[in-house]
């Protein structure tokens, strides 16, 4: 069975029937076809973070995309360091 994947629009029209129009989650669930537990999620990652909630595959929020670019920056300033410790080294040995 392929996992079924639904647009941000779609995500934000259910949280907005059962926030706005006052739809339960069991209702909005079955005439949406999706289970009671997923829309439970969806209105809880869009009361937590309403601006960046849903960013779609391969967006991330802010902080995320942040710490991926630092990630990112801590493993080529480490390559870089071990470059250098092995120049040094290098350098030692050949002075003497």
């Amino acid at each position: 069975m392929e996992r079924r994947k639904h647009t941000r629009e779609f995500k934000l029209e259910a949280v907005r029937l059962i926030k706005e129009r006052g739809v339960s989650v069991a209702q909005a669930a079955r005439d949406l076809g999706v289970s009671d537990g997923l829309l439970h999620k969806w209105v809880k990652a869009f009361a937590d973070d309403p601006a960046h909630a849903f960013p779609g595959h391969g967006q991330m929020k802010p902080e995320e995309a942040e710490i991926a670019q630092l990630r990112r920056e801590v493993i080529r300033l480490k390559a870089e360091r071990d470059i250098l410790k092995k120049a040094a080294a290098y350098f030692a040995k050949e002075s003497m």
